[in-house]
């Protein structure tokens, strides 16, 4: 076994088809969902933990830490069954990981914000497990493993495109079918027409962290309500694949398909859009954008705007009270950065 290892997992941002990914929808029909992985990450590291930590004055007696945990918490427990964040719990319970382990993660981007941020911790965390144990497994894999963890075994109401994403990285259709299967189709966008995409896109932080379960299972509720509306964002999902095969998806069209599907998202249920939502939307409309989202199930996070190069000074003036967020496409997916070795 590696004595460390630290993997960095991108985050993503979904363009078309995204909601079409939830196991109620797609196992009746089929999902597709047109993304991209960013160049904002998850920091996982693995290591042994060292009995120079144990049997420590400032514990209960009888606690020796033998899972020692830093996340936006921190945990000392001796029993699996004690640890209080499910991913890291249900992951170590997946592989069969004996202590002591000692488990540390970092973020570009605070969690709970549409950026695919749990799901990538999840990959990001397996990623490290296996290697840890001296195995190399592929993105499929990994995204498979994440999604029985996080779907299957905690029940979380969310889809599967954000663990794909985040396994395999890059500019991807991905489609789910009926019987669970995911195809990755990796886009061959050209890197002139990539670049002119990637230059004419704004991502503004609206400070609101949001709990998506809620969202999310009122969606899942209302899926045989908007079955229609469902297969039309699935269909759009398809139709910028074409766009982009045929070297036909610029940034105006791009804004357009975002506000067309932004226009269907927010009716899938009540809180995926808000009075303060709706309000910088239309500003940045109103300031020249092409079109945009918000980013994730709703509620906060993350507004994206397709933005005329003349017209980004403009917008950025318009949400002056948000904080904006630079970031550039990314081709991979979750890697080991530092494996340290005895």
């Amino acid at each position: 076994m590696s004595s460390a290892i630290m993997t960095r997992t991108p985050l993503r941002i979904s363009f078309t088809g995204g909601g079409t990914d939830i196991p109620g929808f797609f196992q009746k029909s089929w999902g597709a969902v047109f993304s991209t992985a960013i160049d904002k990450y998850v920091y996982v590291t693995v290591k042994r933990h060292s009995e120079l930590f144990f049997d420590r004055p400032d514990r209960p007696l009888g606690v020796k830490g033998l899972f020692r945990l830093n996340y936006s918490k921190s945990e000392e427990v001796d029993s699996l069954d004690d640890i209080s964040n499910d991913i890291i719990r249900e992951c170590l319970r997946l592989l069969e990981i004996e202590p002591p382990l000692y488990i540390s993660t970092i973020g570009d981007i605070p969690a709970s914000t549409g950026l695919g941020g749990s799901s990538a911790f999840a990959v990001g965390l397996l990623n490290a497990l296996h290697a840890y144990r001296g195995e190399r497994v592929s993105p499929g894999q990994l995204a498979e493993e994440a999604s029985q963890v996080e779907i299957d075994i905690l029940g979380n109401p969310i889809g599967k495109q954000d663990q794909y994403a985040a396994a395999f990285g890059g500019l991807n259709v991905f489609c789910f079918k009926p019987d669970g299967a995911v195809t990755v189709e990796h886009q061959r966008v050209s890197e002139s027409d990539r670049k002119q995409l990637f230059a004419s896109m704004m991502l503004f932080w609206t400070g609101h962290q949001r709990d998506a379960s809620k969202i999310l299972a009122e969606q899942k509720e209302n899926t045989e309500a908007e079955f229609d509306r469902l297969c039309r964002m699935r269909d759009m999902a398809r139709y910028t694949q074409d766009l982009a095969a045929e070297g036909r998806l610029d940034s105006p069209t791009l804004g357009g398909l975002l506000n067309e599907g932004w226009q269907e998202k927010r009716q899938l249920a009540s809180g995926i859009s808000n009075l303060g939502i709706d309000t910088w939307y239309q500003r940045a409309m109103e300031a020249g954008a092409y079109g945009g989202k918000l980013c994730g199930a709703g509620g906060g996070g993350f507004l994206l705007f397709m933005v005329p190069p003349e017209r980004r000074d403009a917008v950025r003036l318009s949400l002056a009270d948000l904080t904006e967020v630079p970031f550039a496409y990314e081709a991979r997916g979750s890697q080991a950065i530092q494996p340290f070795r005895d």
